[in-house]
């Protein structure tokens, strides 16, 4: 009798008590310093996290929250975003410069302080202020909840696998040069693959080795964290089976060739079932446009245990530079899991319906080389980022004169978009945000042009995901092309390309309050002014409103 009752009172406060929350409070250091590094024979110093370069992988779960304190050791100024972490209510750790926080000055620290909430899968972290994010970038691992499985079998091991661009120049001197001009900046000298080049013409260098074993399946982490190139990823021998994109899950499809933007995630599994030996990795570039682009090939290996340490590589196909067909198929591969665990919430009526044409023109310039300096804009607007106080901040303490919301939902005049341009390519400077109310529903249409460089644009949409409900080529029919959306199970991002000469439309809720950057993630775009910002208002209540500011917010 005694025991029934001690089981029934443990019973009741089992009941009374909520479960055991198993989130945790992940803290991470982050100085920012200066290292000397020697890649493709050429050493130059340059700015790191704990002084590597790829940075230091957040590890967290599912519903914890991360802390991260970022010194600044450097004579730059820095801020770090968290590409991709919804940030809700929590803007002032989302960290584009002068859109959400003031940088963070040589010797000054800020803490980011967020939670994850709803999300899991691979992220990326990068420096968002000037072109500092070509070294300043490392991986966010996002797990499962505990005893919560993923939706595929359980791989025997994780990889990360982190490519990116590298210069021989400074890269912040070669910038500003190009700005002073009114040119294109100077393409890449090599990408890399977690930091490595590989083998380069004339200088020989240790390429990064993936080590597997016969028979064991191993979930690849793949970050694209280049700069201004898409890129393929392919693996000699072997296929990988897709399982999420940009921290979503997706319906898993085979492919022997990955497809990723700048700021782009995708996990695949990797079945190591070919025979023991030696095989290729190969990241190459994908253009379809006559710019100038980094060409070269980064290598590594996949070495299988027991493999002889001199024996032949076996090679691998590089698809060629303009292969759209390659990028159409893996693109059109991607769908949303949307089971009872995972749905697919597509807004399915629309509150704000928006027409974004993206163009590059010529702004006059009295110091520039030819009189003129190439400008990026959507809807004939290039956007000046404040000096004086973030975005955000200017929001919040309603301080005038930093900002407008009249962003046009539409473009000023209607033109042949992808045919014959207008005469008159000049673009309007401004500081123009679009506001949106809280929880309306929102579809973006993003238009390609043909404007001087026509060319992919993988654009970003910070403290959102959103699905990608259609895409085609040529201008977008406002009355056909809606007819043939997927509505029921598109892939749920936050970096979406814009095809060479297309459209590509997007849909999310607008249920997180803030100020939210939106731009081509194509970082010489972006320095253009080929960006903006959402201006999504509180709803009801402090949990539909922004927390308050840290006191550690950095002054500009």
């Amino acid at each position: 009798m005694e025991t029934r009752l001690v089981a029934l009172a443990i019973l009741m406060v089992a009941l009374t008590f909520p479960p055991c929350v198993l989130s945790l409070v992940r803290h991470y250091k982050f100085d920012v310093v200066l290292k000397k590094t020697t890649k493709l024979c050429s050493t130059k110093s340059i700015v790191t996290i704990n002084e590597k370069c790829p940075g230091p992988t957040l590890h967290a779960r599912e519903g914890d929250t991360v802390i991260v304190r970022v010194t600044n050791h450097v004579k730059h100024n820095i801020t770090i975003h968290w590409h991709g972490i919804k940030q809700f209510r929590t803007g002032w750790s989302d960290g584009p410069a002068y859109v959400t926080q003031c940088p963070i000055q040589p010797g000054q620290s800020y803490v980011y302080n967020f939670s994850i909430t709803g999300q899991r899968g691979t992220l990326l972290w990068h420096a968002h202020i000037t072109w500092l994010r070509a070294t300043v970038y490392g991986a966010i691992v996002i797990l499962p909840k505990k005893g919560v499985s993923y939706p595929f079998p359980k791989p025997h091991k994780e990889k990360i696998i982190i490519v990116g661009e590298w210069w021989k120049t400074d890269v912040e001197a070669m910038v500003n040069r190009a700005a002073k001009s009114g040119l294109a900046p100077n393409i890449s000298d090599a990408h890399t693959i977690n930091g490595h080049p590989g083998p380069v013409s004339g200088c020989i260098s240790r390429g990064y080795t993936l080590h597997v074993k016969h028979g064991k399946t191993y979930l690849l982490r793949i970050v694209n964290a280049a700069l201004n190139d898409e890129l393929f990823f392919k693996i000699a021998g072997h296929k990988l089976t897709v399982v999420e994109a940009d921290a979503s899950y997706v319906k898993p499809f085979e492919t022997d060739t990955l497809f990723l933007s700048p700021g782009q995630t995708t996990n695949a599994l990797l079945t190591a079932n070919t025979g023991v030996g030696k095989y290729r990795i190969a990241v190459t570039p994908f253009m379809d446009a006559p710019i100038g682009f980094d060409n070269l090939t980064a290598f590594a290996t996949l070495r299988y245990k027991g493999a002889p340490r001199y024996g032949k590589t076996i090679l691998t196909s590089i698809p060629p530079l303009n292969a759209t067909p390659i990028t159409s198929a893996f693109i059109d591969s991607l769908r949303s899991l949307n089971s009872n665990d995972y749905p697919a919430r597509v807004p399915l009526t629309i509150d704000h319906s928006l027409f974004f044409a993206i163009t590059v023109g010529l702004n006059p310039c009295d110091t520039c080389v030819f009189g003129n300096k190439l400008v990026s804009a959507i809807n004939n607007i290039t956007f000046v980022l404040p000096t004086k106080t973030s975005l955000l901040e200017a929001h919040y303490y309603n301080i005038k004169g930093v900002f407008t919301d009249d962003f046009p939902a539409t473009p000023p005049i209607v033109f042949n978009y992808t045919g014959t341009q207008p005469a008159n390519i000049q673009t309007n400077n401004g500081t123009k945000l679009y506001r949106l109310n809280f929880n309306s529903t929102v579809q973006i249409v993003l238009q390609g042009t043909a404007m001087i460089a026509p060319e992919n644009h993988p654009f970003h949409l910070h403290g959102f995901n959103f699905f990608v409900v259609g895409q085609g080529l040529g201008n977008f029919d406002p009355k056909k092309d809606p007819l043939s959306f997927n509505l029921v199970d598109p892939v749920e991002r936050n970096t979406v390309g814009v095809p060479n000469g297309g459209w590509t439309a997007i849909r999310f809720r607008a249920d997180n309050p803030g100020v939210w950057f939106l731009h081509c993630h194509l970082e010489v775009h972006t320095t253009w002014g080929l960006k903006t910002a959402f201006l999504v208002d509180n709803g009801i209540g402090s949990n539909e409103s922004p927390i308050p500011p840290p006191n550690d917010l950095p002054k500009c």
